[in-house]
């Protein structure tokens, strides 16, 4: 009986330490939960790709909603803006993707109109597990949601834009003839410009902002606040008008200094002569000894005589004298002028002439003081002139009227004086103002509320035109400095009332390089003599310039004003990129259509919606 129960027992011992085909046992009881594992994998992948889809789904709903959206008295989105919603979620997510459905197909997407004018939407799907249905796990609901608001709200735009001569050219035109032709500004003064042609590059550039105006206002709703302000420039900026505006004080008083002439004596005017004639008394033919007629001054011609060896004669009270014509010696240099009347508009005599030469103030202004001969400037410490925030306190620091009637070309550069009796180069001459060589444009538009009409009577204003050469930084330190929120003209870019900053944008164009010019009059005074900039070298002078100008680019960015730049007719080079606030931001319009596009490119960015979730 024993023998017979110990078998059994060594059988199941033996089959307990027998390990074959145990790995084929262990393997499949694992398959079950590497299946779940797998199955969960995939069904997650799943979830994620149709959640992703979903978002994106939403959010084009929501933006097609708003952008269809009208504003109302009533708190709806409307048939036409939830129809159009509802048609963009669907496109981009198709009923039955990925085995999807609605719980309740009504709701599959649902945008409504939030309190403050904007949409918001919930999106929301069934989707079937795939793997994991054969262990049980239900199909999922996903749920998302989404807002779309108009980022175009409160935008402040201002155009700096490059009136220099070559834009009365056509854009395809390398080489271009330009003729003078004088208008008569506002002020009853006499400009000065070039005749445009057809197809000018001036004309398009009218046709361009008008497209802006249009592309932005058609993006904004009624509850958005637009402004525009202008900065055309040459070699100058009409600014005076906007700084007495805000405040006379700002401007230099009463006096400044410039580069003209004064009278320091009398000079020969041609060789002697003998005058003579009868009647003459004794007494009345001496008085002609050392006479001088006038016996101040000049007569209407600028000149005068003087008489010298007078001789009398008995018969017939016949007398003779030595005749010398005078003309005035003048001493060229900087001088100081009273510009009291000058400053207030009024008609003032020039005080470099001795003849009546009435003049009055066009408005353009010399720049404050700057650091010459420099290629590198600290945007913690900025000269005055390139301080878009710095308050006129002083002489240094104020603003002062270019006078070009008053200024003259010495023969040799740099501050030394000249005394001669010549009628040396006067800027002011008709000749010197026909070459552009103390251009004077439009006068500058602050930032302002502006409608259609407003933008149209601007651009196409008589004197609206083009002439001077082309000085970037002029016009870029006069953009920043009008639209900076922390500087002199702040309050005409504060936020509006319980609304959040504006967007601020510069749109720069030029249809040209940097392009300086020693003798020419201009924002930074004459060069030639006042060395301001180069400091006296010459030869960097385009490089100071460059200096100047990217270092203005630089303090817009620094105060958030985007910068938009768009190079009109010619290549885009490196400056002109580099001033721009991204690359995307730098344009290039070879023709005048293109320059249209572009200019809505740039608004319908600005008027971008984004999504705020």
């Amino acid at each position: 009986m024993r023998q017979g129960q110990d078998k059994p027992r060594r059988s199941t011992r033996s089959l307990l330490l027998d390990r074959g085909g145990n790995t084929l046992a262990i393997m499949a009881a694992a398959l079950i939960p590497l299946s779940a594992m797998a199955g969960s994998a995939v069904d997650m992948a799943r979830m994620y790709v149709v959640k992703v889809r979903l978002q994106q789904a939403c959010d084009a709903g929501v933006l097609a909603g708003r952008k269809f959206m009208t504003l109302d008295s009533g708190t709806s989105l409307g048939t036409d803006a939830t129809n159009r919603a509802t048609a963009f979620f669907d496109n981009n997510f198709k009923v039955g993707w990925y085995g999807t459905s609605a719980p309740d197909p009504a709701k599959r997407f649902v945008p409504t109109r939030t309190s403050d004018n904007q949409v918001s939407g919930v999106a929301t799907i069934t989707l079937p597990m795939t793997v994991m249905k054969m262990f049980g796990k239900p199909d999922v609901v996903l749920s998302t949601t989404c807002m779309a608001r108009f980022d175009v709200a409160d935008v402040d735009t201002m155009f700096v834009l490059d009136i220099t001569g070559s834009m009365t050219c056509a854009a395809n035109e390398s080489v271009c003839t330009m003729t003078s032709e004088t208008y008569t500004r506002d002020d009853g003064t006499t400009g000065y410009s070039y005749t445009e042609k057809p197809s000018s590059k001036i004309r398009a550039l009218r046709s361009a902002v008008l497209s802006y105006y249009d592309t932005l206002k058609s993006s904004a709703d009624t509850a958005t606040k637009l402004r525009f302000g202008f900065v055309p420039y040459a070699s100058s900026v009409n600014a005076g008008a906007a700084i007495r505006a805000g405040n006379p004080s700002l401007m230099v008083s009463p006096q400044w200094a410039y580069q003209s002439r004064r009278v320091i004596g009398d000079a020969n005017d041609g060789g002697s002569y003998t005058s003579a004639g009868t009647g003459f008394t004794y007494a009345a033919c001496m008085q002609y000894n050392g006479l001088r007629s006038p016996q101040s001054g000049w007569d209407g011609n600028g000149r005068a005589v003087y008489y010298s060896n007078a001789n009398w004669s008995s018969r017939n009270g016949y007398c003779s004298a030595t005749t010398q014509g005078l003309r005035p010696l003048w001493r060229y240099g900087q001088w100081n002028a009273d510009i009291t009347g000058f400053l207030a508009g009024n008609p003032v005599q020039d005080p470099s002439q001795v003849v009546t030469a009435m003049t009055r103030w066009s408005g353009c202004i010399e720049e404050r003081m700057t650091t010459p001969g420099v290629t590198s400037f600290d945007q913690a410490n900025l000269p005055p002139d390139l301080d878009p925030d710095r308050v006129p306190t002083d002489t240094a620091t104020r603003w002062r009227p270019m006078w070009p009637e008053s200024v003259y070309i010495r023969n040799n550069p740099g501050p030394a004086s000249q005394d001669t009796a010549d009628d040396l180069n006067a800027i002011g001459s008709v000749g010197n103002q026909q070459g552009g060589f103390a251009a004077c444009g439009k006068p500058v538009k602050r930032i302002t509320p502006m409608d259609r009409t407003d933008v149209s009577n601007y651009v196409n204003a008589v004197d609206f035109r083009a002439i001077g050469g082309t000085y970037h930084d002029v016009g870029m330190i006069w953009g920043t400095r009008l639209l900076s929120p922390t500087g002199v003209f702040a309050n005409d870019t504060a936020a509006w009332p319980n609304r959040n900053a504006p967007n601020r944008n510069i749109i720069f164009m030029t249809d040209g390089a940097m392009a300086p010019n020693e003798t020419i009059y201009g924002m930074y005074g004459l060069e030639w003599s006042d060395q301001r900039v180069s400091g006296g070298d010459f030869g960097n002078l385009t490089a100071y310039h460059n200096a100047r100008f990217l270092a203005e680019c630089d303090a817009a960015k620094a105060r958030n004003i985007t910068v938009w730049v768009v190079a009109f007719g010619q290549t885009i080079n490196d400056e002109l990129r580099n001033c721009a606030s991204t690359p995307d931001r730098a344009f290039f319009a070879s023709d005048n259509a293109t320059l249209t596009t572009q200019f809505q490119s740039i608004a319908r960015r600005i008027a971008m919606l984004r999504l705020s979730q």
